[in-house]
């Protein structure tokens, strides 16, 4: 099994191209489901999670290609609606496929997903909501058998408990091609929402409202192919602004999607960082020890921090002068980094949903385990500023949502390797 080998204490400095968002692409590559005709998608980061996904697409007949940062996607022969449990756990998104499958074939048969263990993510919203669609679902041996009666599903109210992004994608994925107009209240917010609806709209389905908490839906007989480009990761900007910051170093982001990544921009300024931004492009520059974040960092639904932010900010944060409060509103057991970085030397206490901070000057090299995607990237950042030596191990979990990131670190200067 490979892990990261890290010696630390290296000021980082460079420039790096943004890599595709996984959060994007793993809807986007679902949704090409649906249409009629090759989907050419470009910037598609080379994943493990993409790879997940590239085989439940050619496990129902799609026929999935990759050349450097492109895949081609050909969907005109479905040849099967069941996905095996196998291929679900691989990744906790692969809920999505239930929707995208429901929308071109009026059926599927899917398991509870896999993946990171950040606790309980029930799908009971996207089962609701796929019931008041006119969907029969039962559930049978770990298997959700879903079918629509008619063929296709049927366009409905739906309001949401809570603004899920996995709900609103399933939701959007089974309307496009649904019988009639779908409204989503409380639909989430989030600029991969969008990004899902930029592609769906380039394929000649007809959305309207997202990126605003109600998005209104007209279905289509049938959707065709097209050429699009996923959008920037958010979360991946956000965590290399906060290794480097965490180092006193200096970086510049190219293929930044700034605006969407604003609300994490706002709380890292606050360190003291030096951050200018322009159209796709992000500098910063440290210099000096950070400041502790003196307002609680509260996790919320976009327009808020994001949830996917926390531990990276939090690595860094670490070595900042002075206290730091986050508050995790979104999942449970997302503080499980948290050992890591005590064992570096951190001083951290968590109770509940809340983990108080108080930085210290120095942390220390660690042996470790990736608990999560995050968690993973937020140890890497925790390492790298650590004196000595640190193994990070079970980095299978880094390596879904991270394109080589020795090889980033590297550019930046510091000593990373993967053994």
């Amino acid at each position: 099994m490979q892990k990261f080998v890290i010696t630390g204490g290296r000021r980082l400095c460079g420039e790096l191209a943004l890599q595709g968002s996984k959060n994007s692409s793993l809807p986007i590559m679902a949704a090409a489901l649906l249409c009629c005709g090759d989907c050419t998608l470009h910037s598609c980061p080379k994943l493990t999670d993409v790879y997940a996904a590239a085989r439940i697409l050619n496990c129902v007949g799609c026929k999935c290609s990759f050349e450097g940062n492109t895949a081609v996607i050909n969907s005109e022969n479905i040849g099967s609606t069941e996905i095996s449990e196998e291929l679900m756990r691989e990744m906790r998104s692969s809920i999505i496929f239930m929707g995208a499958m429901l929308g071109r074939a009026g059926e599927c048969t899917v398991s509870v997903p896999g993946g990171c263990e950040l606790g309980p993510r029930p799908i009971d919203m996207h089962l609701a909501a796929l019931r008041k669609m006119g969907v029969d679902i039962r559930e049978s041996g770990g298997s959700i058998i879903c079918k629509a009666p008619s063929g296709r599903a049927k366009g409905a109210k739906i309001s949401l408990a809570f603004p899920s992004v996995g709900a609103t994608e399933n939701i959007i994925l089974c309307a496009v091609t649904a019988d009639g107009e779908t409204v989503i209240n409380n639909a989430a917010r989030e600029p991969e929402i969008c990004d899902l609806c930029g592609f769906l709209r380039s394929c000649g389905a007809d959305i309207s409202g997202d990126g605003e908490s109600r998005i209104i839906i007209n279905g289509k007989h049938q959707l065709h192919g097209c050429e699009y480009t996923i959008m920037p990761d958010r979360i991946v900007c956000a965590t290399y602004l906060s290794m480097v910051a965490a180092t006193k170093g200096e970086l510049i982001l190219t293929n930044a999607c700034v605006p969407e990544t604003e609300p994490f921009l706002s709380v890292l300024e606050q360190t003291g960082c030096s951050i200018y931004t322009s159209e796709k492009k992000i500098y910063l520059r440290s210099g000096s020890r950070l400041r502790a974040v003196r307002d609680r960092i509260r996790t919320m639904p976009h327009p808020g921090f994001p949830t996917d932010a926390q531990a990276v900010l939090m690595a860094a944060l670490c070595v900042a002068d002075g206290t730091s409060v986050f508050e995790e509103n979104i999942f449970d057991c997302r503080y499980r980094h948290t050992d890591a970085f005590v064992k570096m030397g951190a001083d951290i206490q968590v109770l509940g949903k809340v983990a108080v901070i108080k930085g210290r000057e120095k942390l220390h090299g660690a042996n470790v385990e990736a608990t999560d995607l995050r968690g993973g990237a937020a140890m890497v950042i925790a390492a790298l500023c650590a004196e000595g030596s640190s193994e990070i191990s079970r980095i299978c979990h880094i390596d879904r949502g991270y394109e080589k990131m020795e090889e980033a670190v590297g550019l930046f200067g510091g000593d990373m390797r993967r053994v």
